[in-house]
C-alpha cells in the first residue's frame, strides 16, 4: 500500500493504476463503519483508494477542528489490513495553498436546512473538498456511509448537476450492538453519555414503528414522539424530523408509496457532544 501526502504524488500514483478505482473519502479516526465502506468498495472496482484528511473548511470557528482525533498510524494500518491500494493523506497546505483563490461549491436548497442551519458554511466546505478530491483521485465510484444522510444528498446533487462521471454508492449505517451509529465523535462521550446516546436510535426506531406498523400519517405526531424519546434518554434534541428522502423537503403527510419512503433524521447533544443519526422508513 502506498501513501501520498501531496497532490502531485497522488495524481501520479493514480495514473499508474489500471482498471476501475473506488474511492472512500474519510477524515480519519477510522472505525468499523469506515472499514465496511472499504470492503464494499473492493467489490465495486479493481483498486480501492482512501483519503484521510481533516478538512478545515467544513468546521465552524467554535467546532472541534483542532481536537478532532488524528490517529494516523492506526488508520494506515486499518487501510492496509482492508487491502487498500493507496492512501491520500495530504497536509492542509497541500490542499489549500496560501496563494489559492478559493471557490464556492454549494447546493443552496440542501445546504441551509437541518445540519446546514446548525452549521453555517459546513456543506459548502464539504462540497469544496469532495469536488477537489474527486478531481485529484478521478475515481469511477465513491463510497459514502448513509449515517451522514444529508451529506449524501448534497454530494449526489453536486455530482448530478456538475456532471461528475462518478457513481455514488451509499452504504448502510454500521451500528454498535445497542444500535448507536458508529461515529468518530463517539470517542468524546463519557461513559454515562455513551449509555444515553442510544436515545437517538431509540427515537428513530419509535418513528419506524409508528410509520410502518401503526400507519401514522401525521408527521408532527411522529416528530413529537421522537423528541420525547430523546429527552427521556437525556439527549437534548436539536431536531427530530421526517422529510422527503431525496429533497429533504418537509412533508404535509406521510405517504411512503408516493415519496419512495420517508427519512427520519435526528440530531442531539449529550453534554458538549453533538450526534446525528437517521433511518429511512417505509421502503418495503
Amino acid at each position: 500500500m502506498w501513501t501520498a501526502d501531496n497532490v502531485d504524488d497522488m495524481m501520479g500514483n493514480r495514473r499508474a493504476l489500471e482498471g476501475r478505482v473506488a474511492f472512500v473519502p474519510t477524515m480519519g479516526a477510522l472505525h468499523a463503519g469506515h472499514v465496511s465502506l472499504m470492503q464494499a468498495a473492493k467489490q465495486l472496482a479493481d483498486h480501492v483508494l482512501v483519503s484521510i484528511f481533516v478538512n478545515p473548511t467544513q468546521f465552524g470557528p467554535s467546532e472541534d477542528f483542532t481536537r478532532y482525533p488524528r490517529p494516523i498510524e492506526r488508520d494506515l494500518e486499518a487501510c492496509r489490513a482492508a487491502g487498500v491500494a493507496g492512501v491520500f493523506n495530504p497536509t492542509v497546505e497541500a490542499m489549500y495553498p496560501a496563494d489559492l483563490l478559493p471557490c464556492d461549491v454549494t447546493i443552496p436548497a440542501l445546504a441551509t436546512i437541518l445540519e446546514g442551519a446548525a452549521r453555517p458554511g459546513h456543506f459548502a466546505g464539504v462540497c469544496r473538498v469532495v469536488a477537489k478530491l474527486f478531481n485529484i483521485v478521478q475515481p469511477d465510484v465513491a463510497c459514502f456511509g448513509q449515517k451522514d444522510y444529508q451529506q449524501c444528498r448534497v454530494i449526489q446533487a453536486m455530482v448530478d448537476d456538475l456532471a461528475f462521471p462518478i457513481r455514488i454508492a451509499e452504504l448502510a449505517t454500521v451500528r454498535e450492538s445497542d444500535g448507536l451509529a458508529m461515529s468518530s465523535r463517539n470517542a468524546y462521550l463519557t461513559a454515562e453519555e455513551r449509555r444515553h446516546a442510544v436515545g437517538l436510535y431509540k427515537a428513530l426506531s419509535a418513528a419506524k414503528s409508528l410509520v410502518e406498523t401503526e400507519g401514522e400519517t401525521n408527521p408532527a405526531a411522529v416528530e413529537s414522539a421522537m423528541r420525547q424519546v430523546m429527552v427521556s434518554h437525556h439527549v437534548e434534541p436539536a431536531y427530530a424530523v421526517l422529510r422527503h428522502p431525496r429533497t429533504l423537503a418537509e412533508l404535509d403527510a406521510i405517504n411512503p408509496a408516493v415519496t419512495g419512503g420517508v427519512v427520519a433524521l435526528a440530531a442531539g447533544k449529550l453534554g458538549a457532544v453533538r450526534l446525528i443519526d437517521n433511518m429511512v422508513l417505509g421502503r418495503g
